[in-house]
């Protein structure tokens, strides 16, 4: 547990010691640090929660720097995931952060998943891993909750959360949606979406490397904002637990 809290103390006069406690003795997982899972990173760090893990084994690019919380000029092809590790540590000394700088790959999801956290974060952005990471976490008993599309929406006012099953005009949660089903799993996925149609023309198709084949384009504040929607069901729930 932490032992300086003075700089909790906005926060403990919102919520409260007992609550604060529980996030102090929370651990969060989170898998992805782009857009979305680099800002509910930094939120999760500054509600307080005392442990964190952050998995990605990508590296800066400077098409990021329009929406990643790390993506500056001055560190093109450095780890993300590194650099959001001293960036949440600088945040709160006392947190006890385990960085994985690996890749999200299907076969190795099980092992990443094999963890006591409290929640995690899903910020995957390719469907063959996130659907493996949504299906072994929910097949575990892990609480998740799943970022669906951000990309090709401009309105922030039309985020929601919802179970997976009552989303629409988000084609990224319909494929998800969709292969799940014939998993079996038809509901008790929590998700952040939008049902904002996407921007036809924002379509961009890949080289398909590490399973992302296509992607649409991208406003500043909009993976931001999922993020920051994940972090607050997240630190919610963990409160009222």
């Amino acid at each position: 547990m932490m032992t300086d809290t003075a700089w909790l103390s906005r926060t403990e006069l919102l919520i409260g010691k007992e609550k604060l406690n529980k996030l102090m003795n929370a651990h969060v997982l989170i898998i992805g640090m782009g857009g979305v899972g680099s800002f509910a990173a930094e939120f999760i760090a500054r509600s307080g929660v005392g442990r964190m893990t952050i998995i990605d084994g990508d590296v800066i690019d400077p098409s990021n720097r329009n929406r990643q919380l790390p993506a500056l000029a001055t560190n093109h092809g450095q780890s993300k995931v590194q650099l959001m590790a001293e960036r949440l540590s600088a945040i709160n000394p006392e947190l006890l952060l385990k960085v994985v700088n690996e890749f999200i790959r299907p076969e190795a999801i099980e092992d990443l998943l094999d963890t006591d956290a409290d929640y995690m974060i899903d910020a995957i952005d390719s469907i063959t891993p996130k659907l493996t990471c949504i299906k072994t976490a929910f097949n575990k008993g892990l609480r998740i909750v799943s970022s669906m599309g951000a990309g090709g929406r401009f309105d922030p006012s039309q985020i929601q959360v919802a179970d997976l099953s009552k989303t629409y005009n988000c084609p990224f949660a319909q494929q998800i949606r969709k292969q799940l089903k014939a998993e079996g799993i038809r509901k008790g996925i929590k998700t952040v979406f939008s049902p904002e149609q996407p921007g036809k023309d924002s379509l961009m198709y890949t080289d398909g490397n590490n399973f992302k084949k296509s992607a649409y384009g991208t406003i500043s504040y909009m993976p931001a904002m999922f993020g920051a929607t994940a972090a607050s069901v997240v630190i919610r729930d963990l409160i009222e637990a």
